[in-house]
């Protein structure tokens, strides 16, 4: 069958139909980069305006694939969802395509938080849209690659359609087995980018603090931040904008940094970031508190330091020196584990250092800065492995490393698409006789070997 490609980026839904035997007439991808790494790898010339291409010459086909951009629902976003400037009005174009060409059957991907944005009043949109306007059966399903043997999390919403019902089609059976990591990575790959030496610096230290927390006591399971060590300023029933110079004066800042004295400007540079802020209530556009879940991270670790405060002060220093914020910040997400942090997966997030089990791989995001860390060789991930984790080994890749891991941050999954589309796209064949009308035939549904 004939499929097109929207917002086609690497070709995650190409390699999986062309997988199954199908056939790609139309792609679109609005990157420079990226369109032409889609016509090297699949040879067929890339639409690089799908807002401006004339529908009625998109050539005819059967499915449509289109992983419409996520920017606008996801949680990493603005959250403009449909009314984003930019990229909100794309899934009406995707309306309009559908509309016209009627194809059998279209597979659509977004980030899982799709659904939930705007008190669900984004998803009524969408379903409204797929099956009243357009008279679609959907359906859809958060799934992940870990659903289906491949170690990484990453959970997305898949949105299929079907014009003429979906009572053949099931969702694919999760694999009750999970390939090792170490089946996805190379040992010391020469084109490796090594860990930065600053950064080694920084996974010292933060393996010299937990060495200080005796062992038969456990490792923080809420976020370490050290900012909090020593500080005083308000934070239970008012945020500290709400506070008298004077009030703030008689505090200490983070890393317990005396504010008497300051000018309430100096004051507020004193204190961390998320600390700072004047947040408004929507509509009484009042001042409001801290939500419960940043209390209670803020409680715990004033608590937690003062309970090791001897064994950390000297180590405390040293972090409260550290260049980027965010590497003040430590999330230990392998309680029970061995503490030693060359035996796991790491990552300089913006919420801080976070080391993760060797079970699974994290997801992984457009934010090049996030690249997995492979602890117990002191460098990233490669773009190679990359492609392995996202199901697209052997295609050619943006030579720049973060360009690479943006783009497969962005990519769908291509083995988790194959196993869709194998359970949706069934043959439509009619046979004509001259004397006999026999019905069409859609008992025959294409099998993928997995």
């Amino acid at each position: 069958m004939r499929f097109i490609d929207l917002f086609a980026g690497l070709g995650g839904f190409h390699v999986a139909l062309e997988n199954l035997g199908h056939e790609c007439v139309f792609a679109s991808e609005k990157k420079e980069n990226l369109a032409l790494l889609y016509e090297k790898n699949f040879n067929i010339s890339v639409n690089r305006d799908i807002t401006k291409v004339d529908i009625c010459e998109i050539p005819k086909f059967d499915i449509l694939c289109a992983g419409f951009p996520c920017q606008p629902f996801s949680k990493a976003g603005d959250q403009f969802g449909l009314n984003d400037k930019k990229n909100g009005n794309l899934f009406d174009k995707l309306v309009d395509i559908i509309e016209y060409h009627e194809p059998e059957f279209f597979i659509l991907e977004n980030v899982r938080n799709l659904k939930s944005h705007d008190n669900f009043n984004t998803w009524k949109y969408i379903k409204d849209k797929l099956e009243n306007k357009l008279g679609y059966f959907i359906d859809d399903e958060i799934l992940s690659p870990h659903n289906f043997g491949i170690p990484q999390h990453r959970e997305r919403i898949f949105i299929i359609g079907s014009k003429n019902g979906l009572q053949h089609f099931n969702w694919p059976e999760p694999s009750k087995s999970t390939e090792s990591i170490l089946e996805f990575l190379d040992v010391n790959p020469k084109e490796a980018t090594k860990l930065e030496n600053e950064k080694i610096s920084v996974i010292k230290l933060w393996q010299e603090f937990i060495n200080k927390i005796p062992l038969e006591d456990s490792l923080p399971s809420f976020p370490i931040w050290s900012m909090e060590f020593g500080a005083t300023y308000p934070f239970e029933n008012e945020i500290p904008y709400r506070s008298s110079s004077n009030a703030l004066g008689r505090c200490k800042g983070k890393f317990g940094i005396p504010l008497k004295g300051m000018t309430r400007k100096e004051k507020f540079e004193n204190l961390p970031n998320y600390a700072k802020k004047n947040q408004l209530h929507k509509e009484t556009k009042e001042p409001i508190q801290f939500p419960n879940w940043k209390k209670h991270y803020i409680r715990s670790n004033r608590a937690f330091y003062e309970k090791y405060k001897v064994e950390l002060e000297p180590i405390v220093k040293k972090i409260k020196d550290l260049g980027v914020s965010s590497w003040q910040k430590f999330e230990w997400n392998v309680q029970g584990g061995e503490r030693d942090l060359s035996k796991y997966i790491l990552q300089f997030r913006g919420s801080g250092v976070r080391v993760k089990k060797t079970d699974f791989f994290p997801s992984l995001v457009t934010v090049s800065t996030q690249i997995p860390v492979i602890g117990w060789e002191n460098r990233y991930i490669t773009p190679i492995e990359g492609a392995r984790i996202q199901s697209l080994n052997g295609i050619s890749l943006p030579e720049n490393l973060g360009s690479c891991f943006a783009a497969l941050g962005n990519a769908v999954n291509a083995h988790v698409v194959e196993l869709i589309a194998s359970n949706l796209i069934i043959e439509v064949e009619e046979n004509n006789h001259e004397d006999i009308d026999l019905p069409i035939d859609i008992s025959n549904k294409q099998k993928v070997a997995i």
